[in-house]
């Protein structure tokens, strides 16, 4: 039993935009009696906004989600409420991702396939202000030195990289600015800094090397 039984219930927010998922993951923590699932969201804005409306004691967190990815969002939360835990649940393997998460101030990291007999030790370690990770993972985020994105993505910035991603799959700059928060203006200005340190000249260009760089899924 855990200990967590002796005072109140750890209180977890479900952000993820697969509704089938959220709720096997909410069946699968209900389960638990120290655990209470308080709210979901179906992607990264609303991860933000219910977290700030019902203070969890854990965000459960996947990275690839609509209107803000998991990246950003962490980093939202993370600096709106430092004490509020962020687990990152993802599909994904590759290292690439680890290491920005963690910088952002996710507590940890658990891959989806084995959520069904992690995530709840998981989650626990996480409340109580470990840092949890998969062996191989532990080693991107923590090993040195590892190239960090601007080495892939040719001297681009973390910031350069979302907005790279995002016209790339084909979003103006009016979308690109309420996706990720920013205005118009600062949009523009990161999309001329890409085209010049990637000497790129139109929308068709920057998305043939989003491409080249896996950077954009294609497969649906």
């Amino acid at each position: 039993m855990s200990e967590q039984l002796e005072g109140r219930r750890i209180r977890v927010l479900i952000a993820d935009d697969h509704t089938i998922l959220r709720e096997g993951i909410r069946s699968l923590l209900e389960r638990e009696p120290d655990i209470e699932v308080v709210g979901e969201a179906q992607d990264g804005r609303e991860a933000v906004e219910k977290t700030r409306e019902l203070k969890p004691d854990v965000v459960l967190l996947d990275i690839g989600m609509p209107r803000m990815n998991g990246i950003e969002a962490t980093r939202m939360i993370k600096r709106e409420h430092p004490e509020i835990r962020v687990l990152i649940l993802s599909m994904h393997e590759d290292e690439e991702y680890v290491r920005p998460l963690m910088e952002a101030g996710a507590s940890g990291y658990v891959l989806k396939r084995s959520a069904t007999t992690e995530l709840v030790s998981a989650l626990r370690a996480a409340y109580q202000g470990h840092t949890v990770l998969a062996p191989q993972l532990a080693r991107a985020a923590f090993s040195g030195p590892a190239s960090s994105p601007g080495d892939r993505f040719d001297g681009l910035t973390e910031r350069e990289i979302e907005v790279l991603k995002l016209i790339a799959e084909g979003l103006t700059n009016q979308q690109i600015a309420e996706r990720l928060m920013i205005s118009i203006k600062t949009v523009q200005a990161h999309r001329a800094n890409i085209m010049e340190k990637l000497d790129l000249h139109d929308a068709v260009e920057l998305t043939k090397y989003a491409i080249r760089k896996r950077l954009i899924n294609l497969d649906g």
